[in-house]
C-alpha cells in the first residue's frame, strides 16, 4: 500500500453549517498554518483557508478515487456511517452526536496501539478530565 494512501489522525466535529466561518472555525483550531489542505469545491473553503494554507480544490468526480486527496475523508465517512447504522441501528439523540464522534476518533486513532494499557488510561484520563 502507497504511504500516500494511509491515513494518519483524524479529527471529527459536528459543524453548525457549510458556512466560511464554521469551516475556518475547525480549521484554525485543528490544522497547523502552513499546512496543505485537499478539499472539495465548495466555495465556504476558499474563504477559510484565503491565508496562511495552500489550498489543493479536487474535482468532484475524482474524489473517490484512492489517487485523489479526499480518498481517506469518504473512507471515515464511511466507517462513521456504519457505526451508526450498524451500532445504533440509525437511532441516536443528535445532542449526543459529537460524543459518538469523539468516541470514533478516540478508537481510530489508537487502532494501531499495540499497549491495551496506555489506551486504558487516555481513557482513564480523559474521563477524569
Amino acid at each position: 500500500m502507497n504511504s500516500y494512501w494511509q491515513i494518519g489522525r483524524v479529527r471529527l466535529q459536528v459543524a453548525l453549517d457549510c458556512s466560511a466561518y464554521s469551516l475556518e472555525t475547525f480549521i484554525n483550531h485543528n490544522i497547523e498554518t502552513g499546512s496543505t489542505v485537499v478539499t472539495d469545491k465548495l466555495n465556504s473553503y476558499r474563504h477559510a483557508l484565503n491565508q496562511g494554507y495552500h489550498h489543493i480544490p479536487v474535482e468532484p468526480a475524482h474524489q473517490k478515487d484512492p489517487e485523489s486527496g479526499l480518498y481517506g475523508v469518504h473512507l471515515i465517512a464511511s466507517l462513521v456511517k456504519r457505526l451508526i447504522r450498524g451500532t445504533f441501528q440509525g437511532r441516536f439523540e443528535p445532542k449526543y452526536l459529537q460524543n459518538y464522534l469523539d468516541e470514533y476518533v478516540f478508537r481510530f486513532n489508537r487502532r494501531k496501539s499495540r499497549s491495551i494499557g496506555k489506551k486504558f488510561m487516555r481513557i482513564v484520563q480523559q474521563v477524569i478530565k
